[in-house]
């Protein structure tokens, strides 16, 4: 086991002794830190330790680049922990988790280590702030943690129904989204040693993972009768949508900024954080950029012209637009994607002059909660289609696969009466507070929350192989909304934008009639409920041992409780998308995946190449050819189409999925 809170004793906190130590109780694992030589840290402290921490502050993004640099450099694990345990008890906490995190995921020697949620760590910034007080009280009252009552998390507490863009809250604040959007930004950090932030297809990868979070939220706002959310394309426009959190930090000690409905982006000019930004950078960056996708040409920081090809420009372009270290031009073409959720998180107190802190949109592990994220990141998301509006169609000849053909898919839920339903409702979890609070005495307090969930399920599909010999195939299956926001049916070039990865996977085709049959579980997106809020210390096997090495894997994957949309009563209508491709041209040769194989769509291999050589979101990434106006005129033989329904049944289950009660949803 890798140690997830190193402590090392100031000289104030040794003149205390064992009061210190037994507030981490007997229990707590203890290890070595050896004296070294450490090299100069003192940059680190330029971060106030009771401040908020957001990569998107250009200080803060450098002082987290060069401390990652230092950890990754320590020659062996114990100066390793020497060098953290020094860290952890002198720098900015924030700091420290984002730092000893990335490190941790990307040294030789701890590449087996399973990050605890930052829900664990840091649950301030997960759950409703009125809970702090409730669990000191339950805390300090019953003494023994057997006894204690889960506090229980209210789903609306954010907002009441006057609030149109409550209908989506228990989506924007599912603890599991917020929680894979902080661990994707982990895996792929922006600033940091080269080797680590100049991963295989990163900027492509950072256009897939948000587009698929903008079709997903746009998926979730049908479901609730709601339209598309609409781009933030006037930088100077009042932004309609208010936030209020309800978010206390235990490390600043002041609740999370809200932001009232109608508010004004203004220039930044905040000393405290050396930020002065005007929104005409912002419009001028944005306009130097439209002007390289359309011309297909970027010019370099030496001045020499790069073409935005076919295959790799995506990939140029993403580096660009989230203006990672690798930009191709980051003084020409600016820092927008950061610099526009900074102009957004200062909003309401842009010039300092109420002392007040960013508000979430400038924290990567809550800024999903905010309405505006998603204004922010569908007017990215559309400089990225802008680009592949200019490729040509796929032609048939790229999207077949001769002697290949779909004769027939169903879906099964469990439980169901029916074939082709997806059922979800709501479940009741508890999240365990101790490992992020200082109450004593020590023990577990829970707290219950409310999510979304689905019944597993599993598809049968029906292939016909009439080619000679055995065939490789790569199953892909998409879902989309049948209807627009009037019950139109939607046309090709909408839906295909609506279009939400469940699944893809390699098949062996050996016969001519071969029925392919896949579990939900076994999802190529999603992450299960339990990896995502595992505890670390409950029934972990032996050190050293190969079930130790199993239970050590990895965290990033979309939330599986969310892999389908909420649906509605009466039964939501989509549409199934199944096609089948030629692995042997598809499939990328590097070794087998390790422990951190399972949801490679959003988030990749953990230090391989992407394994799938077609363009993410493959074949939905372009517009349709001559002709193709709807789903059904796209398809070729290797492709399906399955009408389904995904029904909501309003009724909250609880922990081991005894019923609780029943009450109207939202929306």
């Amino acid at each position: 086991m890798f140690p997830v809170c190193l402590f090392l004793q100031t000289d104030r906190q040794k003149q205390l002794g064992t009061t210190v130590i037994s507030r981490f109780g007997e229990k707590a694992e203890r290890i070595s830190v050896r004296n070294i030589n450490l090299p100069d840290l003192s940059f680190a402290s330029r971060i106030n330790k009771r401040a908020q921490f957001s990569l998107f502050l250009p200080e803060h993004r450098q002082i987290a680049g060069k401390l990652i640099q230092i950890f990754l450099g320590m020659r062996n694990l114990e100066d390793f922990w020497s060098c953290a345990a020094y860290a952890r008890n002198h720098f900015n906490p924030f700091l420290f988790n984002y730092a000893y995190s990335v490190a941790l995921l990307h040294r030789e020697d701890t590449r087996e280590a399973h990050l605890p949620p930052l829900s664990e760590s840091f649950p301030d910034k997960y759950v409703d702030g009125s809970v702090f007080a409730e669990a000191r009280e339950e805390a300090n009252t019953v003494i023994d943690p057997q006894q204690r009552v889960p506090i229980v998390i209210p789903k609306d507490y954010s907002a009441s129904d006057l609030e149109e863009e409550h209908k989506v809250a228990y989506w924007r604040e599912d603890i599991g989204l917020n929680l894979h959007h902080w661990h994707w930004h982990l895996v792929y950090p922006f600033e940091g040693p080269t080797e680590i932030v100049n991963k295989d297809r990163r900027g492509e990868l950072f256009f897939y993972a948000h587009q698929q979070i903008i079709a997903r939220y746009n998926f979730e706002r049908f479901c609730n009768g709601l339209q598309r959310v609409k781009r933030l394309l006037n930088f100077r426009e009042p932004i309609v949508e208010g936030y209020f959190p309800k978010l206390d930090s235990l490390v600043s000690s002041r609740n999370w900024p809200a932001r009232p409905s109608n508010i004004q982006l203004s220039d930044l000019n905040r000393e405290t954080e050396g930020m002065k930004i005007d929104i005409q950078s912002l419009e001028r960056w944005r306009d130097r950029i439209y002007e390289a996708i359309h011309s297909g040409v970027i010019i370099t920081l030496g001045g020499q012209r790069m073409n935005l090809t076919e295959f790799e420009g995506v990939n140029t372009l993403g580096a660009l637009i989230e203006a990672t270290s690798t930009s191709p031009n980051r003084p020409f073409y600016g820092d927008l994607h950061n610099m526009g959720h900074l102009v957004i998180a200062f909003a309401h107190d842009p010039d300092n002059r109420h002392l007040e802190n960013f508000a979430i949109m400038g924290d990567t592990a809550i800024n999903m909660r905010d309405p505006v994220f998603y204004r922010w990141h569908s007017f990215v998301d559309d400089m990225f289609h802008e680009h592949k509006r200019t490729l040509q169609p796929y032609t048939v000849q790229q999207l077949d696969f001769p002697g290949i053909q779909i004769k027939g898919a169903e879906v099964n839920s469990d439980g169901a009466r029916r074939p082709n339903e997806f059922h979800t409702y709501w479940q009741q979890n508890d999240m365990d507070l101790s490992r992020g609070l200082d109450f004593s005495p020590r023990g577990p307090i829970f707290a219950r929350f409310t999510h979304l969930n689905h019944r597993p399920f599993s598809y049968r599909i029906q292939v016909e192989n009439t080619a000679a010999g055995q065939r490789e195939g790569y199953v892909r299956i998409f879902m989309a909304p049948k209807n627009d926001e009037r019950g139109v049916p939607l046309q090709f070039r909408d839906q295909r934008l609506l279009m939400i990865e469940l699944d893809k996977f390699p098949v062996k085709l050996n016969q001519r009639n071969v029925l392919i049959q896949r579990r939900s579980s076994e999802s190529s997106v999603t992450i299960p409920f339990e990896r995502t809020f595992r505890n670390l210390d409950q029934n972990r096997p032996q050190a050293g041992t190969a079930e130790e090495e199993r239970f050590n894997f990895c965290g990033c994957g979309w939330p599986q409780n969310l892999l389908i949309p909420k649906g509605t009563a009466q039964g939501m209508e989509v549409q199934l998308f199944i096609m089948i491709t030629d692995y042997t041209k598809d499939k990328v040769d590097q070794p087998p995946a390790g422990q951190c194989g399972k949801a490679t769509a959003y988030c990749g291999l953990r230090g391989q190449r992407y394994p799938d050589k077609k363009p993410m979101g493959f074949p939905f990434d372009r517009l349709g050819r001559q002709g193709v106006n709807n789903l059904p005129s796209f398809l070729t033989k290797n492709m399906f189409v399955k009408d389904m329904t995904i029904r909501f049944v309003d009724r909250v289950e609880g922990p081991g999925g005894r019923n609780v009660t029943t009450f109207q949803a939202s929306g």
